[in-house]
């Protein structure tokens, strides 16, 4: 069994919001599907940490959900800052059961175990938001201290994995940062970020914690594997 990441998958089966108009995207979901079915096997598990489908409502979200569910492994979803479609665990899991969606779950306030590791996180908050809100910020800081916590009160080795990054090279958002120090994680995996602004990308260890960017079209559509 291994673990795999990719963020920003961006679908849009069930809208009208093609990512292939943007340099690099073109037929990327028959190249994400084409290198997904490649490695990743029934036993592993995908992380998917945020902008999963471009819907608006959760019930416009089931070609994607469906799309992704047909794929080999086990996946989680986090929130990114485009799933405005993301509702409450409870409507999230009830469509999952009305739909067969079977392999997909939810990383939201909880940790979710991997062998003697816990994938553990939260959408996070970073400096090109709109609304640089300290309340927003300070609550996802929250959220993620409460999925490492239900690490921990497992035994588990918690692994984290975020929409937003905690750093960059010029920027930290310190909320978020000093969770990861104080908690002493070492691998942190995020998203969001696209094209040029992937060379502002943190990929590599700062301040003892090792950071990867894993965004879909910078992975070239093919799943990173972690573990």
């Amino acid at each position: 069994m291994s673990l795999f990441a990719i963020a920003d998958l961006h679908l849009s089966l069930g809208t009208d919001k093609p990512m292939d108009v943007f340099k690099g995207w073109t037929d990327y979901i028959s190249r994400l599907e084409k290198n997904w079915r490649a490695i990743v096997k029934e036993q592993d598990v995908v992380v998917i940490p945020g902008d999963i489908s471009w819907a608006m409502r959760l019930s416009e979200t089931v070609k994607d959900f469906a799309l992704i569910h047909s794929l080999p492994g086990k996946k989680l979803f986090l929130k990114g800052n485009h799933d405005y479609w993301w509702a409450t665990m409870q409507k999230m899991q009830k469509f999952l059961i009305e739909n067969g969606f079977t392999s997909i779950d939810f990383v939201h306030n909880n940790a979710v175990a991997y062998e003697n590791y816990a994938i553990c996180g939260t959408r996070g908050w970073f400096f090109d938001a709109k609304d640089h809100n300290e309340k927003v910020i300070l609550r996802e800081a929250a959220r993620l201290q409460a999925s490492i916590d239900a690490a921990k009160a497992r035994n588990l080795i918690p692994v984290v994995f975020l929409h937003y990054p905690p750093v960059t090279k010029d920027q930290v958002c310190d909320e978020i940062f000093s969770v990861l120090v104080n908690e002493k994680i070492e691998r942190c995996y995020y998203g969001h970020i696209h094209g040029a602004g992937c060379y502002n990308a943190v990929n590599g260890i700062y301040e003892g914690v090792k950071f990867s960017l894993v965004s879909c079209d910078f992975l070239e559509f093919l799943p990173l594997k972690i573990l």
